[in-house]
């Protein structure tokens, strides 16, 4: 990730998600039980990793001593790490070492808002500033995406199916078209 942002210039975003099927994370050689250990661990890490010039973390799934890595991120301190999700507990993990968060808008006709001012609560007791929310498979209509603008969503990101290319170009030009509208 340091290395696309440094090549980017600062432009990446990192986004995670602990994953919800078993047999996709057993793939990925990661126990489904404790996928969210890991995946906080590996984040803790990698922010280590990016800020310090000699790195060091101890915990139950990521463990290294002085480590030396280069290039380090353009954006500082580190790309955001943007928490996908919308389980009981992923509001939590976006206040612990998320910096945004990104639940999945696919299907869902009601708000985020309140998710978001919950979000902004949490964060204000564990002394953090406010923390932007983009949806993912961000509804495609322009009433939609204003209202969830009007309500503090930041960034929207479109779900774009594979497709020849004679097909996928008209459709992610409509789609810029609509960014550009809703701005």
């Amino acid at each position: 990730m340091a290395s696309l942002d440094f090549l980017s210039g600062g432009r990446v975003l990192f986004g995670v998600g602990g994953g919800w099927n078993r047999e996709e994370m057993g793939n990925h050689g990661t126990r489904f039980e404790s996928r969210w250990g890991v995946m906080r661990e590996r984040i803790e890490a990698m922010k280590e990793i990016w800020t310090k010039d000699i790195a060091t973390y101890r915990g139950r799934f990521v463990d290294f001593e002085a480590i030396w890595s280069w290039p380090k991120p353009v954006r500082k301190p580190h790309p955001p790490v943007i928490v996908g999700g919308q389980g009981p507990r992923t509001l939590e993990r976006v206040v612990r070492y998320g910096d945004e968060w990104m639940p999945n808008a696919r299907g869902q006709k009601d708000s985020f808002k309140e998710k978001m001012d919950r979000l902004n609560e949490m964060a204000a007791k564990a002394g953090r500033g406010k923390i932007p929310t983009s949806l993912f498979f961000a509804p495609t209509d322009a009433a939609a995406l204003e209202r969830h603008k009007k309500e503090g969503v930041r960034r929207a990101l479109f779900y774009v199916a594979s497709a020849a290319k004679d097909a996928l170009l008209p459709r992610m030009d409509a789609l810029a078209a609509l960014a550009r509208q809703v701005g």
